[in-house]
């Protein structure tokens, strides 16, 4: 019993045989044409390309030496289950997350001392001016909610973060096309022309976040992002004075999937910037990534949570609090959403209407 090998049509998906008369790969579908050579050098080249292969270092983070950990305490919010960590000198305060209250549990315990710190270069002032100017500058926010917006909470929070560095060595084939396109008296002619394009290279990555925390939004992290960690500094329980650490609830070991998937994106994003020629499209097919002299780190990163309620719904708001980078959602006014279309529809309508005045079809 022998195996039937099938290949698909570049254009339409199809599959596609042997014309002996043509003596090129041809499509029954769509009547495209292929030399041979090319689909045996990829199947080649995809026979011996290896499998993802991804080898970490996970020793990230300290054990903390004695007496470190007196004066800090952890705060439990019933609500949302968030922990977070702080002084001596925190009173009574409420969740970063949800706005609820939280109360004290007990002393910090079971927490890896953090490898390094980025200290906040943003007061809370500078947070809240951003947050209106930041309010402000969204032209389809409702008015009102630029004006009974109501800060309920802010506060200085140490985000934890595993950092990840790592060399990779990357083999990535993509596909390619040309477009071109003419005409003569009767008809309209496009031809699209498919190139098989492998890139392959070592690069190395330094310092990949992936944030430790399961009440801190991922898509609100990211969006702070990048840190500068030529602004770190070893760790020292001071830099907590006056501000809140989260205490992390996922792993490095449960970090790793998501520091994978960035290299790897990562990595075929730059192979597929040394594609020069101009192409009118590039898709990745396939990749091969190697991960070697992998390391974790575990730091502190600062960011300002920022908790407002609008018609009683709570909207959350970040900033870096290194940089200053500002995000968060805001409510849209659909009235104002539909006034510009509308008014997209009418300028549309008139340049329409002269153009065809113009050309006499009126």
């Amino acid at each position: 019993m022998s195996d039937i090998l099938e290949y698909k049509c570049p254009c339409c998906g199809g599959a596609i045989t042997f014309d002996a008369t043509a003596q090129k790969m041809k499509c029954p579908y769509c009547d495209s044409e292929f030399d041979p050579q090319a689909f045996i050098k990829k199947d080649e080249r995809l026979k011996d390309e290896a499998p993802d292969e991804f080898n970490w270092d996970k020793n990230a983070g300290q054990e903390w030496d004695d007496g470190e950990t007196e004066n800090m305490s952890v705060f439990v919010c019933k609500s949302c289950g968030g922990e977070i960590v702080g002084d001596q000198n925190t009173a009574a305060t409420e969740c970063p997350y949800c706005g609820n209250p939280v109360v004290f549990s007990g002393r910090l315990s079971g927490m890896l001392k953090p490898d390094y710190v980025i200290p906040f270069a943003h007061t809370k002032d500078s947070a809240k001016a951003t947050l209106k100017s930041y309010v402000n500058s969204k032209k389809f926010a409702p008015s009102t909610f630029k004006s009974e917006n109501k800060l309920e909470e802010i506060k200085g929070i140490y985000v934890p973060f595993w950092l990840f560095d790592s060399t990779s060595d990357a083999a990535v084939s993509f596909e390619a096309t040309t477009v071109r396109t003419w005409s003569d008296s009767k008809y309209n002619y496009t031809e699209t022309s498919f190139f098989d394009v492998f890139r392959e290279g070592s690069m190395s990555f330094a310092n990949i976040p992936v944030d430790g925390s399961s009440q801190m939004p991922d898509d609100l992290m990211e969006s702070i992002e990048p840190f500068d960690f030529g602004g770190a500094v070893d760790f020292q329980t001071a830099y907590l004075a006056g501000y809140l650490a989260d205490k992390y609830d996922v792993g490095v070991e449960e970090s790793i999937e998501r520091a994978n998937n960035r290299v790897k994106t990562s990595s075929e994003e730059v192979l597929r910037g040394t594609i020069d020629y101009p192409y009118h499209s590039v898709i990745t097919r396939s990749s091969s990534v190697q991960i070697s002299n992998g390391k974790a780190k575990y730091a502190l990163y600062p960011v300002w949570i920022l908790s407002t309620k609008y018609k009683d719904q709570n909207y959350l708001f970040a900033m870096n609090g290194q940089t200053g980078k500002f995000v968060g959602n805001v409510p849209l006014d659909g009235k104002k959403v539909f006034a510009l279309a509308a008014g997209l529809t009418v300028g549309l309508g008139i340049i329409v209407y002269l153009i065809m005045s113009f050309l006499g079809l009126l």
